[in-house]
């Protein structure tokens, strides 16, 4: 899925480790480090569509087989990831608030 594509509606997950989220991440994004998603995938809903995004797109690849090989279907990858986000002029964020940077 692009950039373009994501509804405000659906669930964005950013599985970026914790620097990277704290330089910059999407407004209303959640974080979850894909090296914790075994331990905590139970906090991903299964319910809704679902996002997956990282820098790239290649940890939220991973995330996202992860995922439907345990039982998601609502989830599609972020193609580009933050990069692609924040050249298509979407907002980021840091931890703070205040504009954010793609690391």
């Amino acid at each position: 899925m692009t950039v373009t594509e994501i509804a405000d509606d659906t669930y964005l997950l950013d599985v970026r480790e914790d620097d990277e989220w704290a330089a910059g991440h999407a407004p209303g994004a959640h974080h979850l480090p894909m090296m914790e998603l075994p331990a905590r995938i139970a906090e991903v809903p299964a319910d809704r569509d679902v996002a997956v995004i990282c820098r790239s797109g290649g940890r939220s690849a991973q995330v996202v087989a992860y995922l439907m090989r345990n039982g998601w279907d609502q989830v599609r990858n972020v193609e580009g990831g933050m990069g692609e986000w924040a050249a298509a002029g979407r907002p980021v964020v840091g931890e703070n608030g205040q504009p954010g940077r793609v690391l």
